[in-house]
């Protein structure tokens, strides 16, 4: 897995982990956008059969707060909000023929749905 780097922080480190093959995915999808300016964004929100849902997408935002980490020229953000439900958690990418996108493997959710899209 690739070390983490922490460039920004106002809190204590509260860190997701990209694995690489998650990191080499990300970066080729940002390259398809043709922008670099792009960071991968990874949100908790209310909703969700179990009370919360995860949401991944590109931000060019810096917002007050941001937990910002770098893996191998990746920025991951998670707001202030989110950072507290994510610490410890690893984002993945399986492209297998059973499974396909990415994945969260959270240690910090108590229960998830059967649709592994929301937790508690």
């Amino acid at each position: 897995m690739t070390t983490p780097a922490q460039t920004e922080s106002t809190q204590a480190p509260t860190t997701v982990i990209l694995t690489d093959v998650a990191a080499q995915k990300v970066k080729a999808l940002i390259e398809q956008e043709g922008r670099d300016d792009l960071r991968l964004r990874v949100a908790v929100q209310p909703g969700g059969c179990s009370g919360l849902r995860y949401q991944l997408f590109f931000d060019e935002r810096s917002l007050d707060g941001d937990v910002v980490t770098d893996f191998d020229g990746v920025g991951v953000v998670v707001d202030r909000m989110s950072a507290p439900y994510l610490g410890g958690a690893t984002i993945d990418f399986a492209d297998r023929i059973d499974a396909q996108g990415f994945t969260i493997d959270n240690p910090n959710a108590g229960n998830s749905c059967a649709c592994g899209d929301s937790f508690s």
